[in-house]
């Protein structure tokens, strides 16, 4: 349950010592009780208290702001986001706990996911000589985060523009399990170690240890392949904990950027688990909490017992874009000569009950200026106004405006050469329910929020077989719904938990899904040309690098002969386009080319 300050500061424990994430510093004699020893002359044993907040999936958010609407965020859960309200949150945090009490760190997927992070990887990047420093870097620093976990995303501009990044960090960027591909030593720090002082015994020493996503190989294969490898979760961590502890570590976190489900998007492409929070909680033994990452759910508080030890360890998921702020609250207690974790509790707070900081709105007021100029440049106009709102059910113009620009920029790649004759295909997701054309002006930002990933195009080789595969595997998407009955739009969709962008609606064929019909049976009439596809025909497919990558694990895509490749967004091929058309008109490119049916009949 969220909660506002008022409730906060009511249920928290002053806690009063001090912390540093080196060195010593002084401490309030208030968050210790008890003699030297601990025990005797009937005296309680001296404790200690401290928390630790948390973030993650901030995805280039510093303001409340959607610079694809141009205006202040908002959801219908009247959520807000950004590390100005974020910077808010710790400040109260830290005002009642003490500063020095406290730790702030976060789970990865920082500087990917926004207009704002976009311009600084790629229209003024902060690779360039004398480039500027990232807006996520400067408002992080000012916060204060003290480590922070390797995200998937932060690999989507390039390794240097990571390099870069971590350079301008005055913390660390954590990530056991990223490893350089040929010595398999860490390419980036695994750990980072942070000393509390108390007013009395010795310091507490916690341990910080980053852990990031193994379908980093997959999703960024065209960055990381040949560089960098990423193991799995519980592997490093099994082999980083023990150590941590060797090394005087009195609390263990992990911060990791991996769901906890136990789920993979990438099936067996890789041998190891995307979502593994959970796992490694339940099989490392030496963690007292989790920090979890990437699944961009909000998870207060989820305790998993160890399957060795029996101990709980606490799992906390802060909402995504700053929405959230975990809170780790840890209760030692000094016992046998050394402390031990007596107590974790978690919760979240929402940022929506906290103010804007007008110290970081101030820091980066002109880079916020200067991306809302940009993304209001005009690119074109459309002769009609379009909208993503039906289209995970209805084959909609605005989603083939993006497979007709993937299937003529293949088409035009591969011109006059041997796959010249071949029909080009095309797939595509709706990324958002709520990106829209208008009629008239059209403008970057409405472009670019039809695509808010950082994909490139590719062109790979599909049999028709392989083609009706593919369509079945993407069909799953569909909850089964019998003929006859009333079909409701917001429970037709996203059957086992299958997200809108891993459905693909495929361009330049016509077929229908009958969602009467189980998964795996559903694609009828599959047609090109006014002809049913023949099983041995060969077709280009013009596919994301996400997808073709292995992404979403459909069926054959990443096994597939490469025809062509591209290193541009496909968002920019999609500016760009409209640029030199200048005109957008559905006529030019719309159609149905699928529907959903039940025994036949259309369901819309």
């Amino acid at each position: 349950m969220p909660l506002n300050r008022r409730t906060f500061l009511g249920r928290s424990a002053a806690a009063g010592a001090g912390a540093a994430v080196a060195g010593t510093v002084g401490a309030t004699p208030a968050a210790a009780q008890g003699n030297a020893s601990g025990h005797g002359h009937g005296r309680p044993p001296k404790r200690y208290s401290f928390t630790v907040m948390g973030t993650t999936d901030l995805h280039g958010n510093v303001f409340n702001w959607d610079y694809f609407t141009d205006k202040e965020f908002d959801d219908k859960n009247h959520n807000d986001v950004g590390l100005a309200k974020i910077s808010t949150l710790v400040d109260q945090v830290r005002q009642e706990k003490g500063r020095r009490n406290t730790l702030l760190i976060d789970a990865g997927d920082t500087i990917q996911g926004t207009q704002l992070s976009y311009y600084y990887a790629k229209v003024d990047p902060i690779t360039a000589r004398r480039g500027p420093v990232h807006p996520m870097a400067q408002a992080m620093n000012a916060i204060g985060y003290d480590a922070a976990a390797l995200g998937n995303h932060e690999f989507n501009y390039g390794i240097p523009v990571l390099r870069k990044f971590e350079e301008q960090c005055d913390f660390p960027l954590l990530g056991a399990n990223a490893l350089d591909a040929k010595t398999l030593r860490p390419a980036f720090r695994p750990y980072s170690m942070h000393r509390l002082r108390t007013p009395c015994g010795r310091d507490v020493k916690v341990a910080v240890l980053g852990l990031t996503n193994p379908g980093i190989a997959i999703w960024d294969k065209a960055n990381v392949s040949g560089k960098m490898v990423f193991p799995g979760l519980e592997e490093q961590a099994a082999k980083w904990v023990p150590k941590l502890r060797s090394m005087g570590a009195d609390v263990v976190i992990v911060s990791a950027h991996s769901g906890s489900s136990g789920t993979s998007s990438y099936g067996d492409q890789l041998p190891y688990i995307e979502n593994a929070a959970a796992l490694v909680a339940e099989q490392v033994p030496g963690i007292d909490a989790i920090l979890v990452g990437h699944a961009h759910t909000e998870i207060a508080e989820y305790k998993v017992a160890n399957k060795e030890t029996g101990k709980q360890v606490v799992l906390s998921e802060p909402l995504k874009w700053g929405q959230r702020l975990t809170l780790f609250d840890f209760e030692l207690v000094w016992q046998k000569g050394r402390w031990s974790v007596e107590k974790v509790g978690a919760q979240v707070l929402n940022s929506n009950t906290a103010a804007e900081d007008p110290r970081i709105v101030r820091l980066l007021e002109d880079e916020h200026k200067k991306v809302v100029a940009y993304v209001n440049q005009i690119i074109g106009t459309s002769t009609a106004a379009m909208t993503t709102a039906a289209a995970p059910w209805k084959d909609e113009p605005i989603i083939d405006l993006i497979s007709h620009v993937q299937a003529e920029t293949v088409k035009a790649a591969l011109a006059g050469g041997q796959y010249a004759a071949l029909p080009v295909l095309s797939q595509a997701s709706c990324f958002s329910r709520t990106a829209s054309i208008p009629q008239g002006q059209v403008t970057i930002r409405e472009a670019a929020a039809l695509y808010p990933f950082e994909n490139t195009l590719e062109a790979r080789l599909l049999t028709g077989a392989q083609l009706k595969d593919y369509l079945e595997y993407s069909a799953r998407y569909y909850v089964q719904t019998a003929a006859g009955t009333p079909v409701d739009t917001a429970k037709l969709t996203n059957a086992d938990s299958i997200p809108d962008y891993n459905y693909d609606a495929v361009y330049g064929v016509t077929y229908e899904i009958d969602i009467a019909k189980p998964s795996g049976s559903r694609i009828v009439n599959l047609s090109f040309d006014g002809k049913p596809v023949d099983p041995a025909a060969q077709f280009v497919l013009a596919v994301n690098n996400y997808r073709a990558s292995g992404g979403g694990a459909f069926p054959h895509v990443a096994k597939a002969q490469q025809l062509w490749a591209n290193s541009d967004e496909i968002r920019n091929t999609i500016i760009q386009w409209a640029q030199a058309k200048g005109t957008i008109d559905p006529a030019a490119f719309a159609s149905v080319g699928w529907k959903l049916t039940r025994d036949g009949v259309p369901v819309f």
